[in-house]
């Protein structure tokens, strides 16, 4: 069976500093793809770690964070033009979904 890989429709990006390692992120995200990091930061937290693909742009992680700042989600806008080129390309014209 030939498995088609979906392109990553969002892009997450979680600010150590701010992120207190709660992990209501990780329970209400769709996808899966944020698991609490092994390492701590500098107040001894266990941050929140996005694996890097499979990001669907939803948002929710975003919405059930208690921390301003925390999360940001960038939703990719893809053109055809950049198809090809998968989420790097298209990030440039991404718009951003939701920001603490």
């Amino acid at each position: 069976m030939i498995e088609v890989k979906k392109q990553d429709r969002g892009l997450l990006r979680v600010d150590t500093e701010e992120c207190k390692g709660c992990g209501l992120c990780v329970e209400a995200c769709p996808p899966k793809v944020i698991a609490l990091s092994e390492r701590l930061n500098h107040y001894g937290y266990r941050t929140a770690n996005y694996a890097g693909a499979g990001c669907t742009g939803c948002g929710i992680c975003f919405m059930v964070c208690p921390e301003p700042g925390a999360i940001t989600v960038l939703r990719a806008v893809i053109h055809p033009a950049v198809a090809g080129g998968g989420l790097d390309a298209a990030i440039e014209g991404a718009n951003p979904c939701a920001s603490n």
